[in-house]
Order: C-alpha cells, then structure tokens, then sequence
C-alpha cells in the first residue's frame, strides 16, 4: 500500500509540479504527518524531491525528474482521456487501475498538453446506462470480469425461463449495451451471450483456456445483435404514414425496422403519405408501438391490427369527447 502511495505522490507532482504537504494528503486520503514521511522515504530513495518554503512553496521535483511522451498531438492527448469508461470500468473493479493509468500519462505529457484533461472533461461526458434502468451493477460482474481478465474457465448457473441451468464456460468478453451487461462465452466450442444479471452463480475452475486469437469480440456482437433484432421481427404490417409520422418512426419501432419501412417505401400521394411494410415482433405489440404515431399513421392490414387500432382510437375518442 505505502510503495503504490510513493509512486502516485511522484506521479502528481510530476502531473503538477508544486504542491503542499495538505494538497497531497488530500489528494492522497491521508495525514500531513505521513505526506512529510513518504516524503523523507523518496529523498532517503534517491528521488530528487524538495521543499519550497514561503507562501507559493510546496514539494517538488528537481527539474526533468520525468519521462514525456514527446509523440504526441494536441487530439491525440485529448482522445486519450475519451478512450475508457470510469463508470463501466469501476463496475468492473478497475476504477482504481484506470485512475492510475490515467495520472501516469497526464504525469508523462509535456507541459503544453497538460491541459488534455480538462479540456476533454470540460467537453464530452460520457454516460453509458440506459434511462430507467435498476442502478447499481450486476453482483457478479466483477467476478466474470476477473474470469475474462485472466482466461479462466468458470462454471455458471444462470436463470433461464424460470429454471436454472449450469454450464462450464470460457469467458471471451463482457459488452456493455444500453445499460444491460452481457458475457460473451464459449460453451462446448460455440460462442453464447448471456446477460449478466441472470447469472446466479460463479464458480473459479482454476483451469486457463487457451483464448482463439482470431476472435473478434465486436465484430461477433455486431453479428449478433442485429441477428437478434432480425429474429423477433417475424410479422409484418402495411401501414401508410404522413411525412410526420416517416419521421418520427425510428422513435416508436426498432431502428431496423424503421429503416426496413423507410427502404420499402411507396411514393408519396398528394399529400405526401406513403405506403410501406413494417416488420413487427407481433400484433400486440405492433399496435402499442403504432399507438404512439397518433393520427401520423393507418394500419391498412392485418384486418385483425387495422381492428384493434380502430378500437383504441374509438376509446380514445370516447375519452376526450365524453362529459
């Protein structure tokens, strides 16, 4: 604990140049008694730390007491602290590894890029879960996540159904999608997803397994999800749309159909409405879906959909008019 304390203690004032023994021991979550300790254990070590007295004084480092990453452009450095996730990566238990990364590259840049952070922060946030969603991650993530990290097979219990099945997997990948974490495994030579928060159980094999180097974990989940998207959508509806309701499809159905629909369109009449097929999970829920585009769309078939849109807006008609 205290050598890892050292090593960022040189890393910040390489990062800042000056600070005061209170600025490193808040910073550090400890005393000023131990900063002026660890501070006598780098000199006594070699490390060219010294004190400035007076108002604008503090600790620092002996002049190009640091290593620079010379290579490198403004963009570039600024990308850098785009490049990771703090909210996934914590739930994955490596919150504190990226936080160290992230101070030994800020520690390595010239003084004219040192401003890489700030500036990306200032710009760009990134907030990967999905609205409404359970917070908190999955309990086990971080278990699965180790797994991956050291291509350790696991066994796993998972609810699937109601039931729980057991399977002996090689963890390849975890995806985080819209907020819902998935584990990406090989079970019996085959590549299967599961999503994590239905993962009961898991239990360390001790057994390494030999990683398939041409696995390509974003190219496979790209390959999967829209054979997902593909497999629920096995009905089809005719409606016909406004150019209000053209627009705001890809809000109401899924982006693929919307772009299936928009594809397949007909001309648009006089008033600029168009005819096209819709894919659909099913009619239920076609008409929840379509319920949403309001007077912007007509269901021509089905009969049994065109019926149940008619009957709702009948309600709905009942609803305002009434009293």
């Amino acid at each position: 604990m205290r050598a890892a304390r050292l090593i960022s203690m040189v890393l910040l004032l390489q990062s800042r140049e000056t600070m005061t023994a209170g600025e490193l021991a808040r910073e550090l979550e400890v005393s000023e008694r131990t900063v002026y300790r660890d501070m006598e254990a780098l000199s006594a070590a070699g490390v060219p730390v010294y004190a400035e007295q007076g108002r604008r004084g503090g600790y620092r480092l002996v002049g190009g007491y640091r290593t620079r990453l010379t290579g490198l452009t403004r963009e570039e450095a600024e990308a850098l602290f785009l490049s990771g996730l703090p909210g996934p990566a914590g739930d994955m238990g490596r919150g504190d590894a990226v936080a160290a990364a992230e101070l030994k590259v800020l520690a390595a840049l010239p003084a004219t890029l040192r401003d890489a952070p700030a500036r990306a922060g200032q710009r760009f946030h990134l907030d990967a879960p999905g609205w409404f969603g359970e917070s908190g991650p999955p309990p086990l993530l971080r278990d699965l996540a180790r797994a991956v990290w050291d291509d350790e097979s696991v066994e796993l219990r998972y609810r699937r159904r109601g039931t729980e099945v057991e399977r002996t997997a090689d963890p390849y990948g975890l995806v985080l999608k819209n907020g819902t974490w998935y584990l990406v495994a090989r079970i019996d030579g085959r590549p299967r997803t599961y999503r994590v928060d239905r993962v009961t159980a898991v239990r360390p094999t001790g057994v390494t397994f030999d990683r398939d180097d041409d696995f390509d974990l974003a190219g496979h989940w790209r390959e999967q999800a829209a054979a997902f998207v593909r497999s629920i959508l096995r009905e089809e509806v005719t409606v016909r749309l406004s150019p209000a309701g053209m627009r705001v499809l890809p809000y109401a159905v899924e982006p693929y159909a919307a772009s299936r629909a928009k594809e397949g369109a007909g001309p648009p009449d006089e008033k600029g409405w168009v005819v096209t097929v819709l894919p659909v999970e099913s009619m239920v829920v076609a008409a929840s879906e379509l319920m949403r585009l309001g007077p912007e769309v007509e269901v021509l078939g089905p009969p049994e959909l065109r019926a149940r849109m008619a009957e709702a807006a009948a309600r709905l008609a009942e609803l305002y008019t009434s009293g």
